[in-house]
C-alpha cells in the first residue's frame, strides 16, 4: 500500500467518525421535540443487540463438552450478578469477558 492510499483511508475513517458524529445532531436539532420513534429505538435496541450477542457467544458451544460449556455458563453468571449489582453495562460486559478470559485461559 502507498503512502498515498495510506492517507486517504486515514482521511476516510475520519471523514465516516465525523459524519456519524454530527448527522444527528443535523437531524434532530436540540431545539425540537425528539420523535417518538427514535426515542423507542433508544429503548429497544441496547437490549436487542446484547441478546443477539449472547446468541452469537453461545451458538458454537458444545452443551456435551464441560470444557466449553462450563466456563461460558459461569461467566454468564457472572454478568448477570455483576449487573443485578452494579446496574452498569459497561462494567456487567468487560467484568464478564475478563472474568471469562481468566477463567479459560487459567482453569480450563
Amino acid at each position: 500500500m502507498t503512502f498515498a492510499q495510506q492517507i486517504i483511508i486515514i482521511a476516510m475513517v475520519i471523514l465516516g467518525t465525523v459524519i456519524t458524529r454530527f448527522v444527528p445532531f443535523i437531524l434532530f436539532p436540540s431545539q425540537e421535540k425528539t420523535p417518538a420513534y427514535i426515542l423507542y429505538l433508544g429503548k429497544v435496541l441496547t437490549p436487542a443487540i446484547f441478546g443477539l450477542l449472547v446468541i452469537f457467544s453461545l451458538k458454537d458451544t458444545r452443551f456435551t463438552d464441560t470444557s466449553d460449556f462450563l466456563p461460558k455458563l459461569i461467566a454468564i453468571l457472572v454478568v448477570f450478578c455483576l449487573h443485578k449489582w452494579k446496574k452498569s453495562m459497561l462494567l456487567s460486559v468487560a467484568g464478564g469477558s475478563l472474568f471469562y478470559i481468566t477463567l479459560y485461559s487459567l482453569v480450563f
